[in-house]
């Protein structure tokens, strides 16, 4: 059997097999030196392969992970590096013969996973809910066990001499404050919110802000934490759509991290509410992953990071991102791409999880901990190549008689 399974793995990985990495079979044969290579592949069962790379792979692998009968003993990221050189290497023919070598080993049986199984029309208000809570209601010590001390959960900012992860989030939210240039005593609206870090920093600045989720295990959380900082008067997070907020006005709006849930469908309601909302002589600022692969199609994210981690996320090129602001009346007023801080602060958070493993299992439970680490490594992968980018887009709602809230440089960022 183990002859059967490393034949196929000479075919998948070719010269790659047992240089770049090794494996442990299930009966802990060797093949390749550990020690030599960033990484060893467990196969923990027979049909830990076919399982694995059966169609379609890019959900299968991740189910196999998940369940624990495959596993990565190393750099997971290398790993990832890996699967994804062998996904593209074949060519019809060798896929055929691969599909029949997998077809010679046993059929894994896989415990119940959990997965998302979402009902109702796509980015409608229930199913939207829905998404985010499968998504970010897990308890917050998980979170609390891989994030920096704020609960910050989006690209830090490795400023220069910034090197541990709590103070390049706290560079970030410095940062997303003086792109949108908001004053003390003016209004700030956060959309996606979070556990309300960004909320309680301009709050602290005299920034009267309020944010909003769709997350009740984040509202709840945000409000502890704006209640232990005193800041009351000054920031409020609330259980709420960014849909549903009425006839409210902000002098300066930024979206971290939440653009990813909208829909490409909905882009020109999400920038025209975002317009609405804005004081003129505002600034918005949306911060978003964006698909910098240069596929033709886009869009919906699928495979095992839709079924398991971030059911409906839709990433588009920034390009895509940017038409329907203009189409809202925004004028566009600085592009910057993040994605290198993006691959480091998703490297400190897969660190900061292996390190606290038994923490994070002990709050949730063992199949979240590996869906995590490996959603985590493979999209430090993906930023890493290019795949992924990570936008910073400034809009700007001009008055009347065309003026903006900006300085003429970009010098005041970087005082």
């Amino acid at each position: 059997m183990i002859e059967r399974a490393e034949a196929a793995l000479r075919l998948l990985f070719g010269e790659a097999f047992g240089r770049a990495f090794a494996v442990r079979y299930w009966d802990g044969t060797v093949a390749g030196d550990p020690a030599a290579v960033p990484f060893t592949f467990l196969l923990k069962t027979p049909g830990a392969l076919r399982t694995a790379f059966r169609p379609p792979p890019d959900v299968n692998a991740g189910r196999a992970f998940a369940a624990g009968v495959l596993d990565v003993d190393g750099d997971v990221e290398a790993a990832v590096d890996a699967f994804y050189a062998a996904s593209v290497r074949l060519d019809r023919a060798q896929s055929l013969r691969l599909l029949a070598m997998l077809s010679r080993l046993p059929n894994e049986r896989l415990p119940e996973l959990r997965e998302a199984h979402l009902r109702g029309r796509e980015h409608s208000l229930a199913r939207d809910r829905a998404a985010i809570g499968f998504h970010y209601d897990n308890p917050v010590a998980f979170y609390a066990s891989f994030l920096d001390r704020r609960l910050v959960y989006s690209c830090a900012y490795f400023d220069d001499g910034v090197e541990s992860l709590d103070d390049a989030q706290a560079a970030k939210l410095d940062y997303v404050l003086r792109k949108v240039r908001v004053r003390p005593g003016e209004r700030l609206l956060d959309i996606g919110c979070g556990w309300g870090a960004l909320v309680i920093e301009a709050a602290r600045r005299g920034i009267r802000a309020l944010g909003v989720t769709l997350s009740v295990e984040q509202h709840a959380e945000a409000q502890r934490r704006i209640a232990a900082e005193g800041l009351r008067d000054l920031a409020s997070v609330e259980l709420r759509d960014y849909r549903e907020l009425g006839a409210e006005s902000f002098d300066a709006i930024a979206s971290v991290g939440m653009f990813e849930h909208v829909g490409q469908k909905k882009f020109d309601e999400y920038f025209a509410t975002a317009y609405r909302l804005l004081k003129p002589g505002g600034l918005f600022l949306n911060h978003a992953i964006a698909d910098t692969s240069g596929r033709t199609s886009h869009a919906k994210i699928g495979g095992f990071i839709d079924r398991m981690v971030f059911p409906d996320g839709e990433l588009v090129p920034v390009s895509a991102a940017l038409a329907p602001g203009e189409r809202a009346g925004f004028e566009v007023r600085d592009v910057e791409n993040l994605r290198e801080h993006y691959a480091r602060t998703l490297r400190c958070w897969v660190r900061n999880l292996e390190a606290h493993r038994e923490a994070a299992i002990a709050v949730t439970d063992e199949q979240t901990y590996r869906i995590w680490r490996l959603y985590m490594a493979g999209s430090a992968q993906g930023f890493r190549v290019g795949r992924l980018g990570l936008f910073q887009s400034l809009f700007g709602k001009a008055r009347a008689d065309g003026s903006l809230d900006v300085p003429a440089t970009r010098r005041d960022l970087y005082a």
